[in-house]
């Protein structure tokens, strides 16, 4: 049975009224089955459906991202790698189910894979724990990632999760710890390290294992620091101002790729990842190896360098090079022109403002 959004109700409609035409029973009995309309109606449905996603707002894209057919890290895992081999515990307290974590192959290249999993269905789902990490998932990344470190091996992640675990045992295991020394340990990395966010992105949870090389986000997935409802709560004090939280905080992947937090959008097929699961796995998988592809040539040096510049880049117009003095980490600030240029004129507003009084001046003198 296929689950509709609240903007789909046409659409909905529309494919109510296919399988209606498909099947040959009538209440009069076996009828011919109306092909020509069927044709037609299919037509109109990706009319429609194109219509409605090339013109979705940061709300509908978030309930896109939420959606629960909407394929999850299990399912890409199994289309994308072979010979995978599944590992659990920290060594410390236990085995988080809401994380997947293995050793795979792709493209005949070994590879640790990393996959927040949300579930299927409501067991699985509270088996998983809705994807939220406790602190011993965490760990147990953190202990896999520094073995293929050693090992040479990159890493893949895929990301889908509300944000990390707030329960109270949770936070008694040390969870605000456990996320940092992940972000720590993903930016220590000396081997590339690519995430793909499929779902939602959201908060320390996310950022905790999407600190790689390369950050990429499916067409209708979102990537933010709190959930729109949250957001709305804290700022409006009004939950229902989701809409103008989500759009606010531009969430979207294409928000995301315009301020460059992000590197690359896969394209989603028409309808969004759940209409053709096959197909956005096969878009997964050949982004995975062109960009593993682009680091073979990178020494260990380089792929960590290129990650640390790389974040330092966010925010800034032209960001950190290289630089050859080691005082400063390696990496020296490039100023952009038009900012030195802003500064200039702060710094001497008041002789810019006496030449510009001082022309007026000379124009009315001019003119009068």
């Amino acid at each position: 049975m296929k689950n509709y959004l609240e903007f789909e109700k046409e659409i909905k409609a529309l494919e109510e009224e296919v399988d209606g035409l498909k099947s040959p029973f009538v209440s009069e009995g076996i009828s011919e089955v109306d092909t020509k309309k069927i044709q037609n109606t299919e037509a109109e449905i990706n009319k429609k459906l194109e219509e409605t996603y090339a013109n979705l707002n940061s709300w509908q894209k978030t309930l896109v991202a939420r959606h629960e057919d909407r394929p999850k890290a299990n399912f890409y895992i199994k289309k994308i790698f072979t010979e995978f081999t599944l590992l659990s515990g920290d060594r410390y307290f236990g085995d988080d189910k809401s994380v997947t974590v293995g050793f795979g192959l792709i493209d005949n290249k070994s590879v640790l894979i990393i996959g927040q999993e949300k579930g299927e269905d409501l067991n699985t789902r509270i088996e998983r724990n809705f994807g939220m990490m406790r602190p011993e998932g965490y760990r147990k990344c953190i202990r896999l990632m520094k073995l293929a470190d050693r090992f040479k091996i990159p890493v893949i992640s895929f990301i889908d999760t509300p944000g990390a675990y707030p329960g109270i045992g949770a936070e008694q295991r040390g969870q605000a710890s456990a996320i940092a020394n992940s972000i720590e340990c993903c930016m220590s990395l000396t081997v590339p390290n690519i995430s793909i966010i499929i779902g939602e992105g959201g908060s320390g949870g996310a950022i905790a294992l999407a600190s790689s090389n390369k950050v990429i986000m499916l067409e209708n997935s979102i990537y933010s620091v709190i959930s729109p409802e949250g957001c709305a709560s804290i700022l409006w004090r009004d939950p229902r101002k989701s809409l103008q939280a989500a759009e606010a905080m531009k969430l979207t992947a294409k928000d995301l790729l315009n301020l460059r937090i992000i590197d690359e959008i896969i394209p989603e097929p028409l309808g969004g990842a759940h209409r053709d699961p096959e197909s956005i796995a096969t878009d997964i998988k050949y982004s995975i190896i062109k960009n593993l592809r682009s680091f073979e040539n990178f020494s260990k040096e380089e792929v960590y360098d290129h990650r640390k510049s790389k974040f330092l880049q966010i925010g800034r117009d032209q960001g950190f090079s290289q630089s050859s003095d080691l005082d400063n980490g390696g990496l020296s600030y490039k100023e952009p022109g038009i900012q030195k240029i802003k500064l200039h004129i702060v710094q001497n507003k008041l002789v810019y403002i006496g030449i510009g009084l001082v022309f007026i001046a000379g124009l009315i003198s001019i003119i009068y």
